[in-house]
């Protein structure tokens, strides 16, 4: 009879604690995966990959046409192609899994700072292996970067390096081979979704580490906080580095005005993951949002979703603060690029503290960061 009460207390205690007001869910998980999964990959995944693929495509016309005929006026097509892309690239950023995974998309696609002296070395020799590890940094929008806004002052000067410099020739050909990777990569990916990983990725609707619902919730954890918190403001504020600043670790540091812009629409696309809003912009489905709606995820008396979307409602206010040019933001009030960290790093506390554990998902990738 005692070992009868005892169990029972002990169910009693631990029902009291899973019951907790900091983030836990509160209900039972019935949460249909299945339906999350579909429409994720057909409503936000894949339209994702095509409209990137159908951008990286104008991009690789407008770059085809300048190293035919390098004018101004063909820089300046190009140079908002690369734009529209990159833009783009932040929509489908952190769904790195299957083919994008396999074929490094990410690390091919947007390493940065570039590595502008091997870039020059490149274009010197001639000979180099885009697909090698130690390429990554030579390559992708960075690269391109460096390429259309960043070798000269002007324009004209810039077109120069495509027409009276001795390696003209090289330099057209780097832009030709850069743009040949960028839009293999793409169209593999979204030929994977297309084929057969899409019902792979659904019929993975399990609650093991493996599964796809917690491998695509680590990344997204990840991508906020690694590549949006870390990569495009903490690095570069000096937040790890004992305030040295790095100014030109910003994203897009050539072009000088899109460092913000890069980083709201990274952002956007993370809150619009998260409500499970479609592409389309025209509906919503099941969502991490409704997920910790449905196992009745609270902190301090507020529903966690709330919190979390009211925190994103703070960051873009915060960022509106901003110097559209990060480098220059860097250099004259870095106190406002610590407030722009600060407001993400609210955000990576309640998910990963919060709605991790409300979804009894474990984080799956190194964590270095003490958090």
């Amino acid at each position: 009879m005692r070992k009868v009460f005892l169990i029972a207390s002990f169910i009693a205690i631990f029902t009291a604690c899973s019951s907790t007001d900091d983030g836990s869910k509160t209900g039972g998980d019935s949460f249909n995966r299945s339906t999350l999964l579909t429409h994720w990959a057909d409503n936000i995944i894949i339209p994702s990959y095509q409209n990137y693929s159908n951008k990286v495509t104008a991009f690789s016309t407008a770059i085809t046409d300048f190293t035919s005929n390098p004018t101004i006026e063909n820089l300046v097509v190009a140079r908002g192609s690369w734009v529209e892309s990159y833009e783009a690239y932040q929509q489908v950023m952190l769904f790195n899994v299957g083919k994008a995974s396999e074929i490094y998309f990410k690390e091919t696609t947007n390493t940065y700072p570039t590595d502008v002296v091997g870039i020059e070395q490149n274009i010197a020799s001639g000979s180099y292996n885009l697909e090698l590890f130690s390429q990554f940094s030579k390559q992708g929008f960075p690269a391109f970067d460096y390429l259309l806004n960043g070798l000269a002052n002007t324009d004209a000067e810039i077109v120069a390096f495509y027409t009276s410099n001795a390696n003209a020739a090289a330099y057209k050909q780097y832009l030709l081979n850069l743009i040949t990777v960028m839009n293999t990569k793409s169209n593999a990916v979204l030929l994977d979704w297309n084929g057969s990983y899409r019902a792979t990725f659904i019929a993975s609707n399990g609650t093991a580490v493996s599964s796809s619902t917690n491998k695509l919730t680590n990344l997204f954890v990840k991508n906020f906080e690694k590549d949006i918190r870390t990569g495009k403001i903490g690095i570069p504020a000096g937040v790890f580095s004992n305030g040295t600043l790095f100014p030109e670790k910003v994203e897009g540091f050539y072009m000088k005005n899109i460092s913000k812009k890069l980083l709201n629409a990274a952002i956007q696309s993370q809150q619009d993951f998260f409500n499970g809003k479609s592409f389309s912009g025209t509906t919503t489905g099941p969502s991490l949002k409704s997920y910790l709606d449905d196992v009745n995820a609270v902190r301090n008396g507020q529903n966690l979703s709330d919190i979390i979307n009211n925190q994103f409602t703070t960051i873009y206010a915060v960022n509106e603060t901003l110097n559209a040019n990060f480098s220059e933001q860097i250099t004259s009030n870095n106190a406002k690029m610590i407030e722009a960290y600060d407001a993400l790093q609210q955000n990576v506390i309640y998910f990963k503290l919060d709605m991790m554990q409300a979804l009894n998902v474990t984080i799956d990738y190194v964590d270095g960061d003490g958090d």
